[in-house]
Formats: structure tokens, C-alpha cells, sequence
């Protein structure tokens, strides 16, 4: 029975004629439409949105009934070991201080190789059973070495980030001194910046008598380690000099060019090498020398019309003489703090001038 309307039809009142057939995908219409005489309405034309169907709510409050989060992805420094553990990845260690120092230490030993494994007054040396020159020299460059590592890895003179108890003492004992001198926060890691301090964009941090970042050690040179860098430039430059020697004394011209390639093209590319090296420690050291005998940086040399407390003295306000600033520089001595000793040559001025 179908019921349409206000009247009813029997299924078998139903004319003899031919049902119709379904509609054509192209047509549109409905074949109902003629059986109950009611026009049919498609899927896609339902009146109002479609709501999803609502999420059951749990009695429990400990179970989440909201979606869940996606995972957070582990990150790339992290590598999963075991069920739900992360333990650092190898490729993370590679850091460039590390790349560097390992880099130094290689190139170091392979020359120090070079030399022993070829015709040279080391080897010489040791054939004839005189083991007192190979000896030191061996010692001059593990020494030279250790002092490579201790000056790269120690601290430069970071300014501290929370004052210490000492640190505020001084800060009392210098509240005399007179408030032109221009201290100034930094605007990095928001601390107060110590006189002749500098922020290190390499570093992250604040060091006290910045001088500069030194690529070859991935570390800054500052008050702490400044004096055992010059001392590492001099080490290291005996030693390249000694090196340099024993390498020349090695090469043999006169044979035939594929021979000589074969026998002594290496020794010859590490002579080079060694004259290179030798050329910069040398420059190196004696600049840093007469910075030192004068007291300034290398940061203050070159940036002096930019600094602060610089642009206002014609000369350098903490130069002292050559023995008083060799003096304060390798034994800390006279010991004081760089804005006691600005605020004396302030003073000296302003007598000089009454």
C-alpha cells in the first residue's frame, strides 16, 4: 500500500502499464515522482548543513574524551634507542669546536710523522743514537699541543649572568668612581657590561677584555686566557721554526725530477706548510706583543673611533708604561679594576690641566 496525500492505492490497482524506467544520469528527475505525484528532492540539496555526529562524553574524568594530540615529532639532534627512548644522535657531537681541535691535533701529529719518516736530521739524529734532540723535540710539541687545548677550551672571562657575592664587592668599592664612564647593558643577554668588556656573537656571551674570536680554536680571547694564548704563540712558533729546519734538511734537488716527486714531494708540501704557518705565528705574535706593551686589545686597536670610553682621551687611558703593563698582563700585577684605573688617568688629566 502506498499513501500519498488525503488518498491510498492498492498495489494491485495499479494500470497494466509499463513502470517507467530509471532516469538517465542526464535527466534529473525521479521516477516516483510520477507514482506519488511529489517532486523528489536530491541528496546533495538537503535544506542545512550537515553536522558530524557528536562525540560521547565519558562519566570518567580521568579518560580524555577531546582528540587526541599528534605526537610530537622527536627532533633531529635525537634518535630513538629502545621503546619511547631518545638518546642523542652522533652526527649532533660533530660541533665545529670539535671538527677544529680534532683537525689540529691530526695535522699536529701527521706532521711530526712526516718528519720522522723521512731522510731528516731527525732521523738522523735517532740513527746515530743522540735521542736527547728528538726527544725535546717531541716534548716541544705535545707541550705546544696541551697548551692548544687548555687555551680553547678553557673560559675566556665570561661575565657572569647573576652577580656573585665578590662581584658585588667590587661594585661597592668602585661606587666612587666618577659616573662618566660609559657602562652600558648589553643588548644580547641583558647584562651590565664591565668596563673594556664585549658581547661574542660566536660565543653567546659577555667576555671581559675581549681581544677577539679566534676561528683556529673555536673559543674568545679574553682577560683569563690571553696571557697563555701569547705564551701558545711562542711555543708554537719554536716549534714550527724547528719543524721548518728539519724539513728543509730533508729535501735532496738534485735528482731527477719523477724520483725526486716520488721521494720527497710530500716533505716538500709539508716544508710548505710549515713556512705558511711559521709566517702567521710570527705576525700574530709580535702584533700581540706590542698590543700587550701598550695595554689595549686587538678590539680596541681596530675599533677604537667606535668605543665609548675610547672616543673621549686622545691616548689609550690604560697604558701604564712597558714594564707596569708586561707586569699587570703576565702576573696581574698591580691589581685593579680597568674603571679604577680609567678613573686615575681621568684624574691626572684634570690636574695636568689646573
Amino acid at each position: 500500500m502506498l499513501r500519498s496525500g488525503g488518498w491510498r492505492m492498492e498495489l494491485g490497482e495499479l494500470p497494466a502499464a509499463r513502470a517507467p524506467a530509471p532516469p538517465s544520469a542526464s535527466s534529473g528527475t525521479c521516477w516516483l515522482e510520477g507514482l506519488l505525484n511529489r517532486s523528489c528532492r536530491p541528496i546533495g540539496g538537503l535544506a542545512g548543513p550537515i553536522r558530524p555526529r557528536p562525540q560521547p562524553v565519558s562519566a570518567n574524568p580521568r579518560v580524555a574524551t577531546g582528540p587526541v594530540p599528534r605526537r610530537a615529532r622527536p627532533s633531529e639532534r635525537f634518535f630513538r634507542v629502545g621503546p619511547g627512548a631518545e638518546a642523542m644522535a652522533p652526527w649532533a657531537l660533530l660541533t665545529p669546536g670539535v671538527l677544529v681541535r680534532t683537525g689540529h691535533t691530526v695535522l699536529t701529529w701527521g706532521i711530526t710523522l712526516v718528519l720522522f719518516l723521512h731522510d731528516t736530521a731527525l732521523r738522523q739524529w735517532e740513527e746515530q743514537g743522540e735521542l736527547l734532540l728528538p726527544l725535546t723535540f717531541l716534548l716541544l710539541v705535545l707541550a705546544s699541543l696541551l697548551l692548544y687545548l687548555t687555551v680553547s677550551l678553557m673560559d675566556p672571562g665570561y661575565v657572569n649572568v647573576l652577580p656573585q657575592p665578590q662581584e658585588e664587592a667590587k661594585e661597592e668599592q668602585t661606587a666612587m668612581v666618577p659616573q662618566a664612564i660609559p657602562l652600558r647593558r648589553c643588548r644580547y643577554c641583558m647584562v651590565l657590561q664591565p668596563l673594556r668588556a664585549r658581547h661574542c656573537r660566536e660565543c653567546r656571551r659577555c667576555v671581559r677584555r675581549y681581544d677577539h674570536h679566534c676561528p683556529w680554536m673555536e673559543n674568545c680571547v679574553g682577560e683569563r686566557n690571553h696571557p697563555l694564548f701569547v705564551a701558545y704563540l711562542a711555543l708554537q712558533l719554536v716549534v714550527l721554526l724547528w719543524a721548518l729546519y728539519l724539513a728543509w734538511s730533508g729535501l735532496r734537488f738534485f735528482q731527477p725530477w719523477g724520483l725526486w716527486l716520488r721521494s720527497s714531494g710530500l716533505l716538500f708540501a709539508t716544508f710548505l706548510l710549515l713556512s705558511l704557518f711559521s709566517l702567521v705565528a710570527g705576525l700574530l705574535l709580535a702584533s700581540h706583543l706590542y698590543l700587550v706593551a701598550s695595554n689595549t686589545t686587538t678590539w680596541e686597536f681596530i675599533s677604537s673611533h667606535r668605543i665609548a670610553y675610547l672616543r673621549q682621551r686622545p691616548g689609550n687611558p690604560f697604558d701604564r708604561g712597558l714594564t707596569r703593563n708586561l707586569a699587570h698582563f703576565f702576573c696581574g700585577w698591580p691589581s685593579g679594576s680597568w674603571e679604577a684605573l680609567w678613573a686615575e688617568d681621568e684624574e691626572e688629566e684634570g690636574s695636568q690641566a689646573v
